[in-house]
């Protein structure tokens, strides 16, 4: 049979069609397929395999019923035993995928922000073990749909005003997909050169952008620094802080080289404020470290003069002062440390390690009005940012810089002969700039960013955000039923409450208000503390709020304020709130997931205990009895719940669980534990156990090594 032009490309077309639509009209297009020869037209592997069980159906000249059937039967006999996806059918399913994602960020708007579902609402839903034979794309997709979305928290949702904004992009997608399909393990120059050198001027751009001096640059001329994408902001407190710890036992080691490194390590303190994000106890219990907490000012700000006090007692004490922990931008009400009086004072002290964290705000750098936050940047040994908050990458993608880079590998460094290269001592390996080996490619989605937006596009985003959260606060100020509390792209507000009421009835009518509307579904939004005191903290997230958002959202919340307030039964309700809450099981018929976000002591039972300043006496006063601090011994009991929380600050230490002591001496160390709320005492177990126990009091067992400078 010979074929014409025309007869020929519509085979070759019909062909492709057929290829990309495999799972759909398989008879009609595999019958009409059927009288084409294969000489026609070049075939791929998978193609071939197609006509092969296609050809059967040669003897069939039309599309009648009875053809119909067997062709339907042989092409789901094909489908079953040929669905392993291969390079053809991925370029379907990704155009496919990508379709989806946008129709998703288009229909955010007609879903519920946060899920109603109860926890292990999945394990129902899915099968108890994995399929043993490979199932259809059609299939895992419909599940994506039926059963993931629904418990999927939408934090792109237009009414998503919680935590902190999740960047996402388009520009980062695609670099995050690139990464994935390029499949590269950079843990060193050599494993691939362009994921490690895009990375190294990726940190430079950002660098230069936001306002670090040169010394947090790789490329500058006689600078030992430089910069690393990490996973998150709590990689980059611990990486700092590790650092920090080796240099730290190195130069005690120096002076007491007869002294055991576990003894060293236990003199070593760390500080931070109460303001400070929780990453950093938890970095604390990682490196086994005390960590002193202390009191902010009024406005969340650490001060230097409360910093140097906490450090001239605890060198008195004999422990070692080695890391300090500040932060631009804090998790509860964006608040910023005072860095300019900080960062002079740290450099009086031999060896302490200054970190600065500037997660949320550093991104909002970029701007040339938000600069003077970073003055007294210049003392930090390290710095990071989080460009997936507020600079619209997606997450995974904290950066981390710090001054001497040599400290920060010289702490991590473990250097097997399968990993080294000929370049290894003169190429930036990044495998020793963190804790985990591999890594993935992810200065793309930065580079893609950067290229796509521009530093101009960036900075219009970020005032874009900050400009609509002073909208919100402009709102909120405008109804005296509130007061707002903080500034930045974060609003934290409560409800201002009668002049009868206490400070404790108005902090539960707030969370009563916070509860009703995250059950709602409406509005998401989680709370804080600032100053003690229970508040609402409204985020502006989504990529692209909107005024018309702003407003939406502060309707709902004054509609909710409205009910609560005015309603007849508000103070049956508030009683009976507070029952509920000193129950050991909350019996609320809203889902776990609104509980959880709805009232902090769930995830965090300290959040509303922290001890308060000491107050001040005035003059002329009966002098009052001293304060009850970390270092005040105790003749209480080994563990006991603190009576009155006077104190400015307090110790974590965990390592303290396993130092016990063994003599009997008043100046035991007490602790508090912030995470369990908890004060703890070394309490000595007695002459019986002399002997027994090897694990002295790490104050006591030898003479300090910082008495001794």
């Amino acid at each position: 049979m010979i074929y014409t032009h025309k007869q020929t490309i519509f085979y070759k077309s019909l062909f492709t069609n057929a290829w990309d639509r495999v799972y759909h009209d398989f008879p009609t297009k595999a019958i009409r397929l059927a009288s084409a020869p294969p000489a026609l037209f070049s075939l791929t592997r998978s193609q071939k395999c197609w006509l092969r069980w296609s050809s059967q159906l040669e003897a069939v000249a039309a599309p009648t019923s009875c053809h119909l059937v067997k062709a339907t039967k042989l092409l789901l006999n094909l489908k079953k035993k040929n669905l392993i996806m291969d390079v053809e059918e991925f370029r379907v399913r990704g155009k496919e995928m990508v379709d989806y994602i946008c129709t998703y960020m288009n229909t955010l708007r007609t879903r519920r922000v946060v899920p109603s579902v109860e926890p292990g609402y999945l394990r129902t839903a899915l099968p108890a073990e994995a399929p043993h034979h490979p199932e259809p794309w059609d299939d895992v997709m419909n599940d994506v749909e039926q059963k993931i979305m629904p418990g999927v928290t939408h934090w792109q949702h237009p009414r998503f005003h919680a935590y902190f904004p999740a960047g996402n992009g388009y520009p980062s997608i695609l670099g995050d997909m690139l990464s994935a399909g390029i499949g590269c393990i950079g843990f060193s120059w050599a494993a691939s050169p362009a994921c490690t050198e895009l990375e190294i001027i990726m940190l430079d751009w950002m660098g230069k952008a936001i306002g670090l001096p040169p010394a947090f640059l790789a490329l500058e001329e006689g600078s030992k620094g430089g910069g690393v994408i990490q996973g998150s902001a709590s990689e980059c407190v611990l990486v700092s802080m590790l650092a920090a710890r080796a240099n730290g036992i190195k130069r005690l080691k120096h002076q007491f080289p007869n002294v055991d490194e576990g003894l060293l390590l236990s003199k070593l303190i760390a500080y931070c404020s109460k303001e400070a994000h929780s990453c950093v106890e938890k970095a604390a219990m990682i490196c086994f470290v005390k960590l002193r907490i202390l009191q902010p000012d009024d406005n969340g700000s650490l001060r230097g003069e409360t910093l140097k006090e906490a450090m001239e007692e605890d060198e008195e004490a004999g422990r070692v002062p080695f890391f300090v922990a500040t932060t631009l931008g804090t998790t509860s009400c964006c608040s910023f440390d005072n860095l300019p009086e900080i960062g002079p004072m740290v450099r009086k002290f031999p060896c302490v390690w200054l970190h600065v964290d500037a997660a949320y705000a550093g991104s909002s750098f970029l701007c040339p009005e938000h600069k003077y936050h970073l003055a007294g940047v210049e003392y930090a040994d390290s710095f990071n940012t989080n460009p997936n908050k507020l600079m619209l990458a997606s997450f995974d993608c904290s950066l981390l810089w710090v001054t001497n880079r040599y400290l920060l590998t010289s702490a991590l460094v473990v250097d097997p002969l399968y990993l080294q290269h000929c370049y290894d001592h003169t190429a930036i390996d990044y495998r020793h700039w963190g804790i985990s080996l591999s890594r993935r490619f992810r200065s793309l989605k930065l580079w893609f960013m950067l290229r796509s937006y521009g530093i101009s596009g960036l900075q219009k985003y970020v005032r874009k955000h900050c400009e609509l959260a002073k909208y919100f606060e402009r709102l909120v100020k405008k109804d005296d039923r509130f007061q707002v509390c903080n500034q930045l792209g974060l609003v934290c507000f409560r409800l201002v409450g009668g002049p009868d009421e206490t400070p404790e009835q108005i902090d539960e009518m707030n969370k009563k208000l916070l509860t009703n509307i995250n059950a709602s579904g409406k509005l998401h939004m989680v709370p804080a503390s600032v100053r003690e005191r229970f508040v609402i903290r409204f985020c502006v997230v989504a990529q692209h709020a909107t005024r018309e958002d702003i407003e939406v959202a502060w309707d709902i919340i004054s509609d909710f304020a409205t009910e609560l307030l005015e309603g007849p039964d508000k103070e049956r309700d508030l009683n009976e709130e507070r029952t509920r809450r000193n129950r050991a099981a909350l019996a609320h018929k809203r889902s776990f997931f609104v509980r959880m976000v709805s009232d902090p002591k769930i995830y965090n039972p300290a959040i509303n205990k922290t001890p308060p300043p000491v107050a001040t006496s005035p003059p002329g006063s009966p002098p009052a009895a001293a304060p009850s601090t970390p270092d005040t011994p105790s003749d209480s009991g080994s563990i006991q719940q603190p009576t009155t929380p006077k104190q400015s600050s307090w110790i974590s230490w965990p390592l303290g669980f396993f130092f016990q002591s063994v003599d009997h001496d008043s100046n035991d160390l007490p602790l508090r534990f912030r995470h369990l709320d908890t004060m703890v005492r070394l309490k000595s177990p007695g002459a019986s156990r002399r002997g027994s126990t090897p694990c002295a009091s790490p104050e006591h067992r030898a003479s300090s090594p910082s008495n001794n400078h």
